[in-house]
C-alpha cells in the first residue's frame, strides 16, 4: 500500500536555524520599551517545535532568564496562551490537552477522543509518560476517574497503544472483522460494544477503511449509519470519531475546526489546540480540506473569527509556508 505523505503549514528554519539570534531577537521584543509583538509573531511561528524548544535553551544561557516566565510576564490574554502552548514540547502539550479536557467543571469529551484516536502507539506511551511526569499521576486513572460506562472502555482501550501499524492487507481479517462488527450490532438485539472497541483500538488505520467498505457489502449500511443506529450519548460521538478520522482525517479536522468558529462565540481554547498541535502535522492538507468543503480559505475563516496579535499569531500558523 503506498504511504501518504501529509505537509504542515509551520517548516523548518533548517539553514536559517539561529537559536542565539532568535533569543536576541525575542529578549530585544519583550524588555526593549513596549512589546513587539510582531517580532515575537516571525520567530514563534518562524520555527518547528524541535527549533523553538532549542531557541528556550539558549535564551536562559544567554540571559540567566527563562523565556517562559517572560512571557507570562510581558504578554496577556489568549495571545500569552498560545505563545505558551508553542513553546510546550510536542507531547507535553498533548499531555496538558488531554488534562484540561478532564479536569473542570465537565469533561470535554470531544477533545479526549479526538486526541486519542489520532495517535500512534509510541506517541501515546509518550504522552502518558509526559503526563505522569508533568502531573505526577496516571492519566489512565483520570480516565477512569472522570468517565464511565461504554464510552470510558474505548478510551482505555485507546491508552493501551496496542494499534496494529502493519500495512499489508489480509483480506480474509477485513471480512472477519466487518462480519463481527455486522453481529455484533446490526444483526443482534443490543450491542456488543466490546467487540466494537477491540476492531476500532486494535486495528491499523489502512485495515479499518478495509473493513469499512467491506462492511457497506454485508449490511448495505455505512458503518456510521449503523453506529448512530445502535449506540448514543458519548459513546456514539467516540466510535464516530474514530472512524471519521480513519476514513479521511483532513476531512475530519477541518470540520474540527469549523466547529471552533462557526456558530454563536469562538473556542479559542480548542482551536488554539487543534492549530498548535496539526500545524507542524497536516495543517496545510487540513487547510485544503477545508476550503473544498466550506469554500473559504482556512487563513480566512479565522482572520474573520479572530482580533488583535492572538488573531495574527493564528493566520500565520495557519498560512503555507511558501
Amino acid at each position: 500500500m503506498a504511504l501518504v505523505y501529509f505537509e504542515g503549514t509551520v517548516k523548518p528554519a533548517g539553514g536559517n536555524h539561529d537559536p542565539e539570534s532568535a533569543s536576541h531577537r525575542l529578549h530585544k521584543a519583550i524588555q526593549g520599551l513596549g512589546t513587539d509583538e510582531n517580532a515575537i509573531i516571525e520567530v514563534l511561528a518562524g520555527h518547528i517545535n524541535y527549533e523553538r524548544q532549542e531557541i528556550k535553551k539558549m535564551y536562559k544561557t544567554m540571559f540567566g532568564q527563562d523565556l517562559v516566565e517572560d512571557i507570562k510576564g510581558d504578554l496577556s490574554g489568549l495571545f500569552e496562551k498560545l505563545c505558551l502552548y508553542l513553546l510546550m514540547p510536542s507531547r507535553m502539550f498533548d499531555a496538558f490537552c488531554l488534562r484540561q479536557a478532564i479536569e473542570g467543571l465537565g469533561t470535554d469529551e470531544g477533545r479526549l477522543i479526538e486526541i486519542l484516536c489520532s495517535k500512534t502507539n509510541g506517541e501515546i506511551q509518550s504522552i502518558k509518560e509526559e503526563y505522569q511526569k508533568f502531573y505526577n499521576r496516571s492519566l489512565e486513572d483520570d480516565v477512569r476517574k472522570d468517565t464511565s460506562g461504554h464510552f470510558q472502555h474505548i478510551l482505555i482501550s485507546l491508552l493501551q497503544a496496542n494499534r496494529s501499524e502493519e500495512q499489508e492487507m489480509d483480506d480474509a481479517k477485513v471480512q472477519k472483522d466487518a462480519k463481527d462488527l455486522y453481529e455484533a450490532g446490526e444483526n443482534k438485539i443490543g450491542t456488543n460494544t466490546s467487540v466494537f472497541n477491540a476492531i476500532l483500538a486494535s486495528r491499523s488505520p489502512p485495515h479499518l477503511k478495509a473493513v469499512f467498505e467491506q462492511y457497506k457489502n454485508i449490511s448495505q449500511m455505512d458503518i456510521e449509519g449503523a453506529i448512530k443506529d445502535e449506540t448514543s450519548g458519548n459513546l456514539c460521538k467516540a466510535f464516530l470519531a474514530v472512524v471519521r478520522y480513519i476514513k479521511d482525517p483532513m476531512d475530519y479536522y477541518a470540520e474540527c475546526i469549523n466547529k471552533c468558529i462557526k456558530g454563536i462565540g469562538t473556542n479559542d481554547e480548542r482551536l488554539m489546540q487543534l492549530i498548535v498541535s496539526r500545524c507542524e502535522i497536516d495543517l496545510k492538507d487540513i487547510g485544503e480540506a477545508y476550503l473544498k468543503k466550506y469554500g473559504e480559505s482556512l487563513p480566512l475563516a479565522i482572520k474573520g473569527d479572530t482580533s488583535g496579535d492572538y488573531g495574527k499569531l493564528l493566520v500565520k500558523l495557519a498560512t503555507p509556508t511558501e
